[in-house]
């Protein structure tokens, strides 16, 4: 299995699901407060554009615009990210 491979696995299977779970969590929380914090507004805003992000990587994977050492250093970027708990992936933000 070639890195975009295992890439594509991991965003589809494990990264964007526990987004997308995180993202329930918290329209549970705010269904059960009957408002939304603004930490769990900026906290939805910063998981949907994570999201998106991870969906162009997709995207890139997909047309053949990600080459197999990009892949694997983003692998390593979630793997780490997953035990460490960071929050960012490895990703910069970009202004």
């Amino acid at each position: 299995m070639s890195y975009s491979e295992k890439l594509e696995e991991l965003l589809t299977k494990s990264v964007i699901p526990d987004i997308n779970e995180r993202l329930d969590e918290i329209f549970e929380e705010i269904a059960d407060n009957k408002e939304a914090s603004e930490d769990a507004k900026e906290e939805i805003e910063e998981l949907r554009e994570f999201k998106a992000d991870l969906e162009d990587v997709l995207d890139d994977i997909k047309s053949g615009d990600i080459d197999e050492d990009e892949s694997k250093e983003l692998i390593d970027d979630i793997l780490d990210a997953q035990k460490g708990d960071e929050e960012d992936f490895g990703f910069v933000e970009e202004d």
